[in-house]
């Protein structure tokens, strides 16, 4: 792995896990989460799950990854909708794992310009998507123009 210069850093605090309550240092963000009823909890109204923050991260990050590499390139991705469904389910081994589905439409763009960007966001910029490699199925579903 490689080693990095930290160029920004946040830490996160959680007691009580996935039915416990979570807050970053700063206060930014402060949450309660729940189990969802899918997965034998109450799924309570008002609260979040790991998943939940792990698509809005991945969703954002990806968003930028993508307007960088458009930029490097000369295009313009700013139109760029991206969606990430983040799901949770049993291994066949043991315990859980996660897999990802991105849709990204970007209908100012032509298609094969904006599968180039993608992939190239993907495989060479996002920091979530070099997190996941290799670790969690990684799905894309692009539409443009």
């Amino acid at each position: 792995m490689d080693k990095i210069k930290p160029i920004f850093t946040v830490a996160a605090t959680s007691v009580g896990g996935r039915t416990g309550h979570s807050e970053t240092s700063d206060n930014v963000l402060t949450m309660d989460f729940s189990m969802p009823a899918e997965m034998g909890g109450p799924g309570t109204a008002g609260t979040v799950t790991p998943e939940h923050l792990f698509a809005l991260g991945y969703a954002a990050c990806f968003g930028g990854a993508l307007s960088f590499t458009a930029e490097q390139r000369g295009k313009d991705a700013s139109h760029a909708k991206t969606t990430c469904r983040v799901s949770i389910g049993k291994r066949a081994e043991s315990g859980f794992a996660l897999s990802v589905k991105m849709f990204v439409e970007d209908t100012t763009l032509p298609q094969a310009d904006l599968d180039a960007l993608v992939k190239e966001a993907h495989e060479k910029i996002c920091p979530y998507s070099h997190a996941t490699r290799n670790n969690v199925e990684v799905l894309f579903d692009v539409k443009g123009a």
